[in-house]
């Protein structure tokens, strides 16, 4: 027992040696992307001692490389929840999440069964000029055999994905075929979009989406509010919900759009980072538009950056629930083999002096990880006043009084909708059932859907086909029984759920956005708040309540 002990922790003793070794004795005075790592090596000859004599010693014989990247991570988990390890292969893929365009074949998939699936094509894409369609199953990638357990969405990428002009030949088998039937595609520069949802809300309020904040973020916002001014744009609502951040330079971009001259926009601070403020430069276009930033608590980082700078200098309203609380800035640093960190070097400030981060510990943060499932249980979702606060009391421009403790709260609250929820509708949503069976109707009715036109016929249609019966129906042979009373108590939710997927099947997320939000209780707030004309927040005392 106690060498099994010995043997579990020994690999990790020896990664830590390895990789402080390394960086010691290879990474010492190399530069990483423009910056210099220089590490303190007070303990240097120890851990060096220590490397040498386990690779002359150890018992056997030890992958240093593979221990390493084993131990990178660890060791990077130790310092705070943010700071991270990208290997090698991934480090394309972390790049091309935030870059205005990757390069590939242009398919949106999902797997299932162990295979391929190809979801949506973009149009006029690589992909579609050779032949792929929507419902298509790829079973193989070069002339190779892809299917089963090494199918997944990292190594389907890593196949998919590659240099500009480079070809893939793919082994496509399409919905009820038989033969499998062979394409060339000829990889391309894919767009990717982070502004994903511009329509006209009414007749004089506009809606942007913003999905995250990547390097062509600004220009994409800019050219969706030229396209909203083409109409009678009176109001504006901004949708940071779900947007896990991104580039710290788009938010401030974003930010300065709608705010006057010198006003703070975020500043930064770390131990080896002196302070850094971002101010406004006046140039914004729409600096007096009545504006709402709607926020949920998967808005994180650059999301947190704008809402919290609209909110202290009270710009607009903010409306939802309280943010994720992702505060730390990360600096990336690249390795000579290709593999980099992101460090986090210092902390963001809203303009009243928040700090955005939410506490953590250094090390396994168990409570940091589950914190999202920690504010559900204890009620944040449903309740205003179970939200946590550390106490500490900063003012807006204006004297408002809002507060520190991590994340954004925001000025008008709108809780979780559980109305309708049952066991059944959770098991149905949490299985996968819902997805797995809007895709195989998808796959059915792909012909006549197209033939439906937009998101509205569409809607109508399968609402007038009792979508939420043939669901149970498929449902109840897929292993989750049949309750007609829950069903009945959970039909709208289901049925929301059901045709908001099919609508994404065939259509794209814009149409999938304007289907959810038509009954959405957040949008229906901004509208009410900007018939009031209380979008702009108004003075108070300086010593005054919560506004």
């Amino acid at each position: 027992m106690y060498r099994n002990k010995t043997n579990r922790f020994t690999p990790l003793f020896i990664a830590i040696g390895v990789v402080v070794g390394i960086l010691i004795g290879t990474f010492y005075a190399n530069h990483f992307s423009g910056n210099r790592l220089n590490i303190i090596n007070t303990s240097g000859n120890k851990l060096n001692n220590l490397l040498h004599i386990i690779d002359d010693q150890y018992v056997d014989t030890v992958d240093m490389n593979d221990l390493v990247e084993k131990a990178m991570p660890q060791i990077l988990s130790e310092l705070d929840p943010h700071s991270v390890y990208i290997g090698t292969k991934d480090v394309q893929s972390a790049n091309d999440d935030l870059s205005s365009s990757f390069s590939g074949v242009g398919i949106e998939f999902t797997i299932r069964e162990d295979t391929i699936h190809v979801q949506n094509v973009i149009g006029n894409g690589p992909a579609e000029r050779a032949g792929v369609i929507a419902g298509d199953k790829i079973v193989s990638i070069d002339d190779k055999p892809f299917v089963g357990k090494i199918v997944t969405t990292t190594e389907s990428m890593r196949r998919l994905k590659g240099p500009k002009d480079t070809k893939v030949r793919l082994g496509l088998l399409g919905y009820k075929a038989k033969k499998v039937r062979y394409v060339t595609v000829t990889r391309g520069e894919i767009p990717q979009k982070s502004v994903t949802a511009t329509y006209m809300l009414n007749d004089d309020t506009g809606y942007i989406k913003i999905k995250k904040f990547a390097e062509n973020t600004y220009p994409e916002l800019l050219i969706a509010l030229a396209q909203l001014s083409q109409g009678n744009l009176s109001n504006l609502v901004i949708d940071l919900r779900g947007n896990l951040g991104g580039y710290m330079a788009s938010a401030v971009q974003i930010a300065n759009e709608f705010l006057p001259k010198n006003r703070l926009i975020v500043y930064m601070e770390g131990r080896r980072s002196p302070r850094q403020d971002f101010l406004s430069d006046g140039k914004g276009s729409y600096q007096h538009i009545p504006l709402v930033v709607l926020i949920d608590e998967a808005s994180a980082s650059s999301s947190e950056i704008v809402s919290g700078a609209i909110q202290d200098n009270d710009r607009g309203t903010i409306i939802g629930r309280r943010s994720f609380g992702k505060g730390l800035v990360q600096k990336p640093l690249s390795f000579k083999d290709g593999s980099m960190i992101r460090l986090t070097t210092a902390r963001y400030y809203t303009p009243s002096g928040r700090c955005i981060q939410k506490p953590y510990t250094s090390g396994s943060d168990k409570d940091y990880e589950e914190d999202l499932l920690n504010r559900y249980q204890h009620g944040e979702y449903f309740s205003q006043d179970s939200i946590k606060h550390s106490g500490k009391e900063y003012h807006t421009q204006n004297g408002r009084v809002v507060y520190g403790g991590g994340g954004i709260t925001p000025d008008i609250f709108v809780p979780e909708d559980t109305t309708g929820i049952t066991s059944y509708y959770k098991e149905a949503a949490m299985s996968g059932l819902i997805l797995q069976f809007a895709f195989e109707y998808t796959d059915e009715n792909r012909d006549k859907l197209k033939k439906l036109g937009g998101m509205t016929e569409m809607m109508n249609y399968l609402k007038r086909n009792n979508i939420v019966d043939k669901f149970a129906a498929y449902a109840d042979k897929n292993g989750l029984k049949r309750r007609n009373l829950m069903i009945k108590k959970s039909n709208a939710l289901l049925e929301r759920y059901i045709i908001s997927r099919i609508i994404y099947n065939i259509l794209d997320e814009q149409s999938w956005t304007e289907y959810l939000n038509q009954d959405d209780t957040t949008i229906k707030k901004a509208i009410e708040v900007f018939k009031k004309k209380e979008a702009f927040p108004k003075n108070t005392d300086k010593n005054g309540g919560k506004a």
